[in-house]
């Protein structure tokens, strides 16, 4: 064979593996944002749930507690707020005022016997806790589906193949400052 076959033939390898491995890490890169989207989508799912439920909790405790308007106020405009979010920060944020609103309308429950006895407010509050539980598992799935995501288009040569595609980094579903600690109830105003 002569040199600048052999020479050629290399060139044509060397730039099929290249080809093969671009084509690998864009496929696998692809693989894992559908992952991102779809964990996502689960986050919303279990959001879009616990906003279904909380109407119909409202309206059980309004029967029992009707002067308590300010509280079912601050439960809906928190849900509305919650479904309007459009990224996972605002999301978050969302999801930290609804938890504090849901914990004073859970409070006042707490204020009525009749109404914890009650067996529709006992389901739904059972429901509401089943759910709160599918949220956390879905928030962690979806924060870990990111973080994978995020590493592997921070990391080389995959950094240059998302550099080229525009694959971005994914924002985590973080909670907001201060929301480790439990939401003061206050009904003395």
């Amino acid at each position: 064979m002569k040199r600048s076959t052999i020479t050629w033939i290399v060139i044509i390898a060397v730039i099929l593996i290249l080809a093969i491995v671009l084509i690998s890490s864009y496929n696998n890169l692809v693989n894992m944002e559908e992952n991102v989207n779809s964990n996502w989508s689960q986050v919303d799912n279990m959001l879009q749930r616990r906003a279904d439920l909380i109407p119909n909790l409202v309206e059980t405790v309004k029967g029992y507690a009707a002067h308590e308007q300010a509280v079912f106020d601050s439960v809906n405009q928190a849900r509305e707020s919650l479904l309007a979010a459009q990224t996972a920060g605002e999301a978050a944020q969302a999801d930290q005022a609804l938890n504090s609103a849901l914990g004073r309308l859970l409070a006042i429950a707490e204020n009525y016997p009749e109404l914890k006895a009650n067996q529709n407010f006992i389901a739904l509050q059972d429901e509401l806790a089943g759910t709160e539980n599918r949220i956390a598992v879905s928030r962690r799935d979806y924060n870990n589906a990111a973080q994978q995501y995020n590493a592997a288009i921070r990391r080389f040569p995959t950094n240059i193949i998302a550099g080229l595609f525009g694959f971005e980094q994914k924002e985590y579903f973080q909670a907001e400052e201060g929301a480790q600690k439990a939401p003061q109830v206050d009904f003395s105003e």
